[in-house]
């Protein structure tokens, strides 16, 4: 071990993180997630962690007293609105037919389907504590005898992206159409909703001339469409309204769908009109920093952008407008050299990185003169970044551009400049855009014929190469600088280069890049917000900054009105249960959470042969002061591993330890694993946190070796704190408690448990719970990289151990291919713990949106049922055995719960002002026709909390079961269930936000991720494992790549 060289650095090694609130979207978007204790634990800094970690150790202190007083929503200070109770009534009507009779069943629940096979809500929850809360809905009202036209838009040649949002506002301002204009909202790329028919055969075809949104006319070689719009629709929006407030329970409605999609064009025509906002999809981020604008500097040139996402729902009696806060990370505005030299300072040197950074970003040239139109306003110059200058740029062309290597500076870039009469600059080059001809500009894009240049004649001599560097230097006096790459504006076979000193980025340009830890810690800083600071955003900028407002003249065009108020429903909260561990005595969670001191695991497992490994870097120091204080942290947590219940014996090779560079950390990892194969469990010290040196520990560990690994980091792990009572200090106990919650599960122990009578149908035994979820490429990721599939299942009524399988699939691919396969491994399992298979198979399915809730039906069930078929018997098959509940977990929604009254909000924190753990909410913002509720079953303290949402989409459990007091009725039954699972998670010692399946479920594809590190974030320099410069292919997607070692692939290796 070497002595430590700066103490200095000692607490720079970050846990999991607990902030929890809000987290990063992999794409560089920005979505809120649960609140504190929602994510992170123990281990491997977050990674340990997920949603839920943490937990093991002394969070009773911070139960010490409650908070003088809480910040709730009260907007002008006015008593919260009581729920409408005209949708009450609505509810209540329509649940009848559902309602249980006789000894508990129900009436024949498939003549009460109301949407292909989705079964019908069986009633609404009575369980819990009654609260108001507010929810960030807000009621639309549209005009009685309102009728809707929908149209398809046609462009030729076909286009995307700015280009065709550009042809549609012609369309709209200059075309046929501009007299209708104002009845008339888009979406800007395929679709137009009016509110009176328009006379189709009049307009006929349209040619439309491109232009710039500054130009006055079309330019000299602009590109004419054609441009043409067929009717696909007229609907009565009064229709939907009687839908909704009918309470006739088997009443259908086919257009509900396409008419919401109608609303929401119209919703979404303001601000996407509006060019001080910056739109994607439907959410709508305001540009201009000041009274509606709110921008963040994550640094390395991205903008964090506050904005607002919106969208039309449905819910009994009434149309809703659901509006969130979102965040987004934006291009800096400003010129590209600054924006390339940020990129660096954060990020490093990696021209690939860069390269992908970089890609599609629109550009303003600004060398050549300024063109202005007949308004006197500048009229920019905009081109696209398609990449670096490579050496395969231009092969078609006579003569080819000469690049010496990948990103080349203007000095190694070379183009071919012909000044021959009659001819136009060739071989790809900034020539296109500028060369000189006898002082003229002649370029083919972006100048105009005749126009004067710089005061610079340029070089005169014909056919010959020239350097972008010296082209700029002769022709606009500008010295590029050399240790900056080249931008190809251009394409890859006529490619056309600038360099970046005469670029400025455009304003408003959503960045599709992978954000830093860095800068997702910068933007958390900025999105996590409390629903005290969140809820007047919304129903203030938020409602202004998406025009719902009376002023808006779309919205007073197609006579709709939004109320500006927010809406109250009614929740309930739930009480928390009893938790199991060894001995008599259970566990009461205060908070959502609960304390481990004192108290041993359900089932604690021997601890066969293990070490601690540590690994350093080179030339840097331990943590430890000497060894001897290293050896004394081994043992502290040895004797903390035995006092929470593992049997733990001192570890082999305590000392061992290595040391890694960026060339030999692979190989090193590597060679240690070869020689320790013997072992069943290794405790891995790491110097802080690295997602490479973690990636390889795990591949190593899970597939190759089949070890057990457990990282942790040295300064949390080495951490002393203060012992509350003797003032002494010592080792961290609660992080220790976390860790040692990993050593129990990997080797097969219980944690926790619940009594059987609060697992419902799972408690009699015969019941197993399987999560599934799906993981697909990211930004960054090779274009050969697949989706990936994982599935965990329940062992026992104890629902502590969760065995996972991962499969690999088609790319974005959500509906899990190999689905029949691996339910079989999971049967398997069951049989073998249990001498049967189950009579039952819940299934909680993460990561479906609602538009493939009816493809789960009709591909996911079939694959289930056919899997059971070979291998129940044939009388089980016959009796329909096993039966299947399908339940869909959503996170990704935008519903939030905000409480009314600071008795309702979470007690835990003064900050906080989130609804107390428990809270569930089944009414008011629902779909009175489906069986779906939203549970918040964690503590937040930070942040806005995100419930959990539960759609049922398959159901024949909890329709042919029994209603134990002191339930009502199934809800009751299905929501207490998930609540209760929700304090199953091994890893914590608190409730989870998602219900555990899921939950796990999840943690396996993030796993899975790690081993396909070199494909899930393929840029060149990303892993040492991607070798081909520029392609990020170098690794090819295999199945054996996510094959568990034999020796791990019935456990909880993914912990």
């Amino acid at each position: 071990m070497r002595p430590s060289r700066d103490r200095g650095d000692r607490g720079r090694g970050r846990g999991g993180r607990g902030t929890g609130g809000s987290g990063p979207d992999p794409r560089g978007t920005f979505a809120p997630r649960g609140g504190t204790g929602d994510r992170g634990g123990g281990g491997f800094g977050g990674r340990g962690g997920g949603r839920g970690g943490g937990g093991g150790g002394q969070r009773g202190g911070q139960w010490g007293g409650r908070p003088h007083s809480l910040s709730a929503y009260h907007p002008n200070d006015d008593l919260p609105p009581v729920p409408d109770t005209t949708v009450t009534q609505v509810e209540n009507a329509l649940q009848k037919p559902a309602q249980k009779s006789g000894k508990g069943k129900l009436p024949d629940i498939s003549q009460l389907n109301v949407e292909d096979r989705f079964p019908l809500r069986p009633g609404y929850g009575t369980q819990g504590t009654p609260v108001t809360l507010w929810a960030n809905y807000f009621q639309m009202m549209p005009k009685g005898n309102l009728k809707l036209y929908r149209y398809a838009i046609d462009i030729l040649p076909a286009v995307t992206g700015g280009k065709c949002r550009r042809l549609i506002e012609l369309l709209l301002t200059e075309g046929p159409l501009a007299s209708q204009r104002a009845s008339i909202a888009s979406d800007y790329r395929t679709t137009l909703i009016s509110k009176s028919q328009i006379d189709i055969q009049d307009i006929g075809e349209m040619a439309v001339a491109y232009k710039s949104e500054h130009e006055d006319t079309p330019g000299p070689r602009a590109t004419t469409y054609r441009m043409r719009i067929q009717q696909t629709g007229v609907f009565t929006v009064a229709e939907l309204v009687g839908y909704l407030t009918s309470t006739n329970v088997r009443e259908a409605f086919a257009d509900e769908h396409e008419i919401t999609q109608a609303l929401n064009i119209i919703l979404g025509h303001h601000p996407k009109t509006d060019t001080g906002v910056m739109s994607v999809a439907n959410k709508h981020y305001p540009a201009v920093p000041g009274a509606l604008g709110e921008h963040h500097d994550l640094l390395g040139g991205l903008i964090a952008w506050r904005g607002y996402f919106i969208s039309v729902r449905t819910a009994a009696a009434r149309l809703l407008v659901n509006v969130q806060v979102k965040h987004a990370a934006a291009y800096d505005a400003i010129e590209l050299d600054k924006l390339i030299g940020n990129y660096k300072s954060a990020n490093g040197p990696n021209i690939y990185r860069l390269e992908k950074f970089l890609k599609k970003i629109r550009v303003e040239t600004t060398h050549l003169p300024v063109k202005k139109n007949k308004a006197g306003e500048k009229i920019p110059r905009v081109r696209v970044i398609n990449g670096f200058a490579t050496k395969s740029d231009g092969q078609g062309l006579a003569h080819p551009p000469r690049v010496h290597q990948f990103g080349a500076g203007p000095k190694n870039a070379e183009f071919f400049l012909d000044n021959s009469p009659g001819e136009t600059l060739g071989g790809g080059l900034a020539g296109k855009i500028s060369g000189p001809k006898g002082g003229k500009s002649t370029g083919k894009k972006g100048g105009q014929s005749g126009q004067k240049s710089s005061p610079s004649s340029g070089p005169t001599a014909p056919g010959r190469y020239i350097s972008v560097y010296d082209f700029f230097r002769q022709t606009y006096q500008i010295s590029a600088r050399d240790d900056l790459p080249v931008v190809n504006v251009g394409s890859k076979a006529n490619p056309s280069y600038l360099p970046a000193e005469v670029c400025v980025v455009l304003h408003g340009q959503p960045a599709a890049a992978k954000l830093s830890s860095n800068q997702t810690a910068r933007m958390i800083d900025f999105a996590v917000r409390t629903p005290y600071e969140n809820a007047p955003a919304i129903a203030g900028k938020g409602l202004t900054a998406l025009g719902l407002h009376p002023q808006c003249s779309i919205l007073a065009s197609f006579g709709f009105s939004v109320s500006t108020k927010m809406l109250t429903v009614p929740g309930r909260i739930l009480g928390a249960p009893s938790i199991k561990y060894r001995g008599p005595r259970p566990v009461e969670p205060k908070f959502g959470s609960w304390n481990m001191a004192g108290i041993q695991f359900k089932e604690g497992k021997k601890l066969g042969r293990w070490s601690v490994l540590m690994i350093n870097e080179d030339n840097s120091g331990s943590f430890w002061r000497d060894p001897a204080q290293y050896q004394q942290t081994v043992q502290a947590f040895v004797k903390a591993l035995n006092a929470n219940g593992v049997i733990a014996p001192p570890p082999m090779w305590p000392g061992k330890e290595i040391f890694v560079n960026d060339q030999n950390l692979e190989a090193t990892v590597d060679q240690i694993f070869s020689q320790i194969k013997v072992l069943e469990l290794l405790l891995i010290v790491l110097p802080k946190n690295d997602p490479r040196l973690y990636n390889c520990i795990k591949y190593c560990g899970d597939i190759k070796y089949g070890i057990h690994t457990i990282c942790v980091v040295a300064s949390k792990f080495g951490k002393s704190v203060e012992d509350r009572n003797t003032g002494a200090r010592g080792p961290d106990l609660q992080y220790f408690a976390n860790v040692a919650l990993k050593f129990n599960l990997k080797m097969g122990g219980v944690n926790q448990s619940l009594p059987p009578g609060k697992l419902g149908v799972i408690g009699k035994g015969k019941t197993m719970v399987v999560g599934i979820d799906v993981t697909h490429p990211s930004p960054g990721s090779a274009d050969n990289a697949p989706s990936i599939a994982s599935m965990v299942a329940s062992v026992d009524r104890e629902l502590g151990q969760w065995p996972a399988i991962l499969s690999i699939q088609e790319s974005r691919k959500e509906m899990v291919t190999d689905l029949g396969d691996l339910l079989k491994t999971r049967l398997e399992l069951w049989q073998g713990a249990n001498k049967s298979l189950p009579e039952n198979i819940i299934v909680y399915r993460d990561g479906v949106s609602e538009g493939q809730y009816q493809t789960v039906l009709d591909q996911e069930l079939p694959l289930l049922q056919k899997a059971c078929t070979t291998m129940y018997s044939p009388a089980q098959t016959s009796a329909k055995i096993p039966h299947f509940t399908i339940i869909i977990v959503g996170k990704r929604h935008h519903t939030r719960f905000y409480p009314t009254s600071s008795n309702n909000a979470n007690q835990i924190d003064v900050k906080s002002s989130n609804p107390k753990n428990g809270t569930v909410v089944d009414r008011g913002v629902t779909n009175p026709r489906f069986w779906e509720f939203y549970l918040q079953a964690h503590t937040a303290i930070k942040g806005t909390a995100r419930p959990a949402h539960y759609v049922v989409v398959h159901d024949e459990i909890f329709e042919r079961g029994e209603v134990p007091p002191p339930f009502k009725n199934v809800a009751d039954v299905l929501e207490d269930l998930t609540h209760n699972m929700s304090y199953m998670f091994g890893r914590a010692t608190k409730a989870v936000s998602i219900c555990p399946p899921a939950y796990y479920a999840d943690l396996v594809c993030t796993r899975a991720r790690c081993y396909m590190s070199g494909i899930f974030d393929a840029t060149p320099g990303a892993t040492p494992a991607t070798s081909v410069a520029g392609s990020g292919a170098a690794v090819s997607a295999d199945a054996s790549m996510v094959q568990i070692h034999d020796k791990l692939k019935d456990t909880m290796f993914y912990i």
